[in-house]
């Protein structure tokens, strides 16, 4: 049996490049759907924190992407070596449907087996807080940023050519055991390693239409995504935000973000509280002493925080169905090095003192104020059983800035 492909036979490398492809569908499969099933578990209200329980899921989707990297490179090589290649016969010419049917499916899965692995490498990029690529280069992509938008459209883009995949898979599948149990031909056979055919058939003639068919497909089932509302972006919030009432203030926030920063898994996660109020009272003092006091009331379920939102919200983390709100209640005093704010954060069921030091610059009636304070995740019974700084660090960067207008 020879390397190449004859008009009768396909040659020892095609057929490896087949069968390595299926494991590899098969795998990557599998892997997907268990990680998915953890990940399930994990985003779930009721989810303990187990480290056990993320510690597989971070092993399964690592396995699952880097398997998922491997089919897309070896679907690149397979498309070029069977491009250089003399394609066999087809056993029965004469069935015209049955002849356009099969390439039309053979198409869409040589395809799908580079768009699947691309829009979930797409996705990875896009996103923070990801399970590791198992290999030595970059885990980002160029021209690929850091969006949640991006990183949900690609992830709805994935399963659904996932979908398609599959279908057209199931449809081979059925295509080579009706050849081999009704027909009884060698279309199966000859697929398998050492059988070689001695029969001789014409050269196969290449026909354009099985490819306009397989380009429609997906033309069809990327618009019909569209049409159902697939596409539509909306950030994953664990559970509907906890409305805050408008509150008293001599200084109105005109502006703000509340934002937060943590490692997971080597990765830089960062997130913001879409929902708080605050309520100011200041007066800049002659010289250092109290300058007023600061009441901030955050909604804890309004945190956008990419693909780990709903895991945020569980039980072992903010457990935000049965503490909705946070509190930061402290003294403003006006320092020789600038000024801070002294207080009880409240996070949970803790009350821990936080010092926050913050730059702040007045003109007339509006004042900018940018502040950095470092917390420890543990202090607030976050994540207690996540003892493991690999998996998620200890050390959360709180940051704030916002522009306020004085009140009449």
């Amino acid at each position: 049996m020879g390397l190449s492909n004859t008009s009768s036979n396909y040659g020892s490398v095609t057929k490896a490049f087949h069968w390595l492809t299926a494991l590899l569908i098969i795998s990557t499969f599998t892997l997907g759907y268990l990680a998915n099933e953890f990940s399930e578990q994990i985003s779930s209200s009721n989810f303990d924190g187990s480290q056990v329980t993320i510690d597989r899921a971070v092993v399964l989707f690592s396995v699952h992407k880097t398997l998922g990297l491997t089919t897309f490179f070896v679907a690149a090589f397979r498309i070029v070596w069977a491009i250089t290649q003399m394609k066999p016969s087809l056993l029965h010419p004469e069935r015209k449907v049955e002849v356009l049917a099969a390439e039309t499916v053979h198409l869409i899965l040589y395809s799908s087996l580079i768009l699947v692995p691309m829009t979930g490498w797409i996705h990875h990029a896009a996103t923070v807080g990801y399970a590791p690529i198992y290999w030595p280069f970059a885990q980002n992509l160029p021209l690929i940023p850091k969006s949640e938008s991006v990183a949900e459209v690609f992830a709805i883009l994935h399963r659904l050519f996932v979908w398609v995949m599959c279908i057209a898979l199931g449809f081979h599948i059925v295509g080579a055991l009706k050849h081999h149990i009704i027909d009884q031909d060698s279309t199966l056979r000859r697929m398998l390693p050492g059988f070689e055919s001695s029969n001789s058939l014409p050269e196969k003639r290449f026909s354009a239409i099985p490819a306009f068919l397989a380009l429609g497909v997906w033309v069809v089932v990327i618009f019909a995504a569209v049409a159902v509302g697939n596409f539509k972006h909306s950030k994953t919030i664990g559970v509907a935000s906890t409305k805050l009432i408008k509150v008293s203030s001599d200084w109105e926030v005109q502006t703000g973000t509340l934002a937060i920063a943590v490692t997971q898994v080597g990765s830089l996660i960062t997130g913001e509280f879409l929902d708080w109020t605050a309520s100011i009272k200041f007066k800049e003092p002659p010289s250092t002493g109290t300058a007023g006091s600061v009441d901030v009331m955050i909604s804890i379920n309004s945190l956008s925080l990419g693909s780990v939102s709903k895991q945020a919200m569980s039980q072992d983390f903010f457990n935000s169905s049965q503490f909705p709100t946070a509190r930061f209640k402290a003294e403003i005093e006006k320092t020789a090095e600038g000024y801070q704010a002294n207080g009880i954060l409240t996070i949970r069921d803790r009350d821990v003192p936080v010092n926050l030091p913050f730059d702040l610059e007045i003109n007339g009636n509006r004042a900018k104020m940018k502040g950095k304070v470092k917390l420890n995740r543990l202090d607030f019974n976050i994540g207690q059983s996540i003892k493991n700084e690999d998996t998620l660090a200890f050390a959360v960067d709180l940051n704030i800035e916002l522009v306020a207008r004085r009140n009449d």
